[in-house]
């Protein structure tokens, strides 16, 4: 049985769109950017500043323990020294329902929320923040619960307690097609009854001005909404961009060829392999008790096990789905494009980060081919590429971007694109993608990524990546470690920039929890 389901992409991106008003005459009218925002957060702007990054955080607690409070209690003293928190994605695990908003955001980070030391007193969809929290979508936060499955669960209790994992992980509704996340961080002006409280509403807060005229002002400890699923802002005189990586990420149609009908194959026998393994976890699931110990510990593995299922299954279905040119949002891809071309001419921008869920280049066992990794690289790539043609001699030496920031796969790592043959070389990533929910292993290939081309001088593949730091899952003296993480990164004068990034670990050894102190480096 399809335990979750992901909505096709025109409709993520209509939702959306209904949810925010866009384009909406009261908006255009105001020349309001509906992708903008100026964090006024009343410090005076300075070249250096500090923030923080964390992803795939939003899972609630396991057999007594918190991987993600313990992820935020690393983060507490950090949190005066930094001007706002980054979120790469997935904040609720595993369907983005609202009733977990509860448990696995608001209790874990209540010391970043005002009225945090009562959370529970605090709805899900009216959160203010006391320090900028500046999240993206991930592919959890989309997921919604199909309706036969949630009739069976509901009315049979055998079949409830088969389905343990969703008493772990999953509740009674999904996301609603990203519903709950634009409820809980986005300016949801469609719950606006009039006309005359809509325009109250704009005149009160899209009061900022950048060069594109008017935008959202977001005011920690007042008013701390986003106003798209994607959006941008200035600080520092960095240039951030926040992109939605979920509507432009299905794969390429398989080729009408031999080659392609065996793939194919192979990916329908794999489809049913996982399918029977996904049988027999259930099962014994079903047989564990959750109140010992370590049968509840094992039923957390088992858990985290049936999320890298259905991850699998979804990607094979959208491969398997993909016999005509897919849905992309290049809606979104042309607003980055011109930003950041708009960004490059714009004198007093000294450097560019880019956040969003997907992963192009990771090492982590489950990610790496990827499917909708390799789409999403080579999207962003598409982009890269006709940003560079654009600017030409003006972007010199220096890649288009400083820094690109993603989460989706379970861990902490640190690559940087080699000569590619793209626009996409020599650009550093940080993967922070291990704030909560279970760590992953490093794949077994090693740390340098190879890529396939048609032909390129001559040559069958290239080096695109290499990982200079891995922090995952891993096994030492027979002992099984799950290291959770986020990282701190400091922000230094200059043009070009330089970024300090400092590991932040906790780790967890059978019962027990250690931090771990890694060295800070420089990119």
């Amino acid at each position: 049985m399809k335990l979750i389901s992901d909505p096709p992409i025109p409709v993520k991106i209509q939702k959306m769109k209904e949810r925010v008003r866009w384009m909406h005459p009261s908006f255009v009218q105001r020349g309001i950017d509906q992708t903008s925002i100026v964090i006024d957060d009343r410090r005076q702007d300075s070249p250096e500043f500090s923030f923080m990054v964390i992803g795939d955080s939003g899972t609630k607690s396991h057999s007594r323990h918190h991987p993600q409070r313990r992820v935020a209690e690393l983060m507490l003293p950090h949190r005066d020294d930094c001007s706002f928190v980054l979120h790469t994605g997935d904040v609720i695990y595993v369907v983005g329902s609202q009733e977990y908003y509860s448990t696995n955001f608001i209790e874990p980070y209540r010391e970043f929320l005002v009225g945090g030391d009562n959370p529970k007193s605090i709805p899900y969809d009216d959160m203010v923040f006391n320090l900028p929290f500046l999240p993206v979508l991930g592919n959890h936060d989309y997921y919604d619960v199909p309706l036969m499955y949630r009739l069976f669960t509901g009315t049979t209790s055998s079949l409830r307690r088969l389905f343990r994992y969703k008493d772990i992980e999953i509740g009674w509704h999904g996301s609603y097609q990203g519903n709950a996340y634009a409820r809980a961080f986005m300016d949801y002006t469609q719950a606006i009854a009039s006309p005359q409280e809509l325009e109250h509403h704009l005149d009160r807060h899209y009061t900022a001005k950048t060069d594109t005229g008017r935008c959202l002002r977001y005011e920690p400890g007042k008013f701390t909404r986003l106003p798209n699923r994607y959006y941008t802002f200035r600080y520092g005189g960095i240039d951030f961009f926040a992109l939605d990586s979920n509507t432009f990420n299905t794969p390429s149609p398989l080729p009408a060829t031999q080659e392609g009908e065996i793939y194919r194959r192979e990916l329908q026998k794999r489809r049913h392999e996982i399918d029977r393994e996904e049988l027999q976890i259930l099962k014994i699931c079903d047989r564990l008790n959750p109140d010992k110990p370590t049968e509840a510990e094992q039923l957390d593995d088992l858990s985290a096990k049936l999320d890298q299922i259905n991850e699998i299954k979804i990607d094979i279905e959208k491969q398997l789905a993909s016999q005509k040119m897919p849905a992309i949002d290049f809606e979104q891809l042309e607003w980055l494009r011109s930003r950041l071309i708009e960004s490059w001419n714009t004198s007093e921008v000294r450097g560019r980060v880019i956040f969003f869920h997907h992963p192009p280049y990771v090492t982590e066992a489950t990610k790496w081919n990827q499917a909708q990794t390799l789409a999403v690289r080579h999207r962003l790539r598409w982009v890269f590429e006709q940003v560079a043609q654009t600017l030409g001699s003006l972007i010199k030496e220096r890649p288009i971007v400083d820094l690109i920031l993603n989460g989706h796969a379970h861990c902490l790592e640190h690559l940087c694109t080699t000569d590619t043959g793209f626009a996409d070389s020599h650009i550093n990533y940080i993967i922070s993608g291990g704030s909560g929910h279970r760590p992953r292993y490093q794949r077994r290939g090693g740390t340098e990524l190879v890529e396939t081309f048609a032909e390129i001088a001559g040559k069958p593949t290239r080096k695109v990546a290499d990982s200079m730091l891995f922090v995952g899952r891993h096994d030492y003296n027979f002992q099984n470690r799950l290291p959770y993480s986020c990282v701190r990164i400091d922000v230094l004068d200059g043009r070009p920039p330089k970024f300090i990034i400092r590991p932040l670990i906790t780790e967890r050894v059978k019962e027990e929890w250690y931090n771990s102190k890694l060295e800070p480096f420089v990119i």
